[in-house]
């Protein structure tokens, strides 16, 4: 079992990059694939959900589940990202999320009921070779069923998201590629300042853990509290607060310094 588990993973690994690639190659981007493939992780919420139900263990049967289960639910996410896209070329991208939502609700859902209602019988089938197939059984059925309403909600939230993220990113590269007026080199200076304390903040917390196991000596030392709680729990919390304090500082920082001074108009 464990030498299956090790080849599951391995060809997993390489699924999801040749998913990847396709995926990138066909939207003719690098985030699409992001949006599309974001669904896999909360999939195997009904999977697991299903065999706490039953009564199942987690087997490696349960694991070629959980690949089929992947290419299914990436193949309803495909389909109504790439129609949120269609639709996108004549309206703003919130109306087409919403009308594709609308639109696509029926495929995806008749393409996950004729799957699950299929295999349903299976699971209330007593044989032996009945048996070996109900954890590969109770992941499709349980993990599509899921699935389903993970894609209706979940990707049009994403992709929503993406469209925030992305504007953020396109204001953030102004601001570095300003070179005009004191204001705008005060703001460079900031942001590049910032970004140098960010990766400094994540080398110490999150770094550390990850290839040490530990946080630092120097700040365990620092703050005792820290020495009995698990260090990748303390590492996420302590960045995620220095990161917050950082990004309020920033911003307090920035309206003050580099905020561009207004011309006096004449009495």
């Amino acid at each position: 079992e464990r030498a299956f588990l090790g080849d599951a993973q391995l060809g997993l690994t390489f699924c999801l990059l040749g998913i990847f690639m396709v995926l990138a190659w066909v939207f003719a981007s690098w985030t699409r694939p992001i949006v599309v493939m974001s669904v896999i992780p909360f999939g195997l919420i009904g999977a697991i959900y299903g065999h706490d139900l039953w009564q199942v263990p987690l087997s490696m049967f349960s694991i070629v589940g959980m690949i089929g289960m992947t290419g299914i639910i990436i193949n309803d996410s495909i389909v109504l990202v790439s129609t949120v896209d269609e639709y996108a070329r004549k309206r703003g991208l919130f109306p087409a999320i919403i009308d594709a939502v609308c639109d696509r609700f029926r495929p995806v859902m008749l393409t996950t009921l004729t799957t699950v209602l299929g295999l349903a019988p299976l699971l209330y089938e007593r044989s032996s070779q009945a048996e070996f197939l109900r954890p590969t059984v109770i992941t499709l059925v349980y993990g599509l069923g899921v699935g389903m309403f993970i894609v209706l909600l979940l990707v049009p939230a994403v992709l929503a998201i993406q469209l925030d993220v992305r504007r953020q990113v396109t204001a953030l590269r102004r601001g570095l590629r300003a070179s005009n007026g004191q204001a705008a080199r005060r703001a460079r200076g900031l942001l590049i300042g910032a970004g140098l304390a960010l990766a400094g903040l994540f080398a110490v917390t999150l770094g550390a853990v990850i290839f040490s196991g530990a946080l630092p000596v120097w700040l365990v030392t620092l703050w005792p509290a820290l020495e009995g709680v698990p260090p990748l729990g303390a590492a996420l919390g302590l960045f995620t607060v220095a990161s917050l304090a950082l990004l309020a500082l920033t911003y307090v920082i920035g309206r003050i310094v580099v905020r561009p001074r207004r011309a006096r108009l004449p009495a």
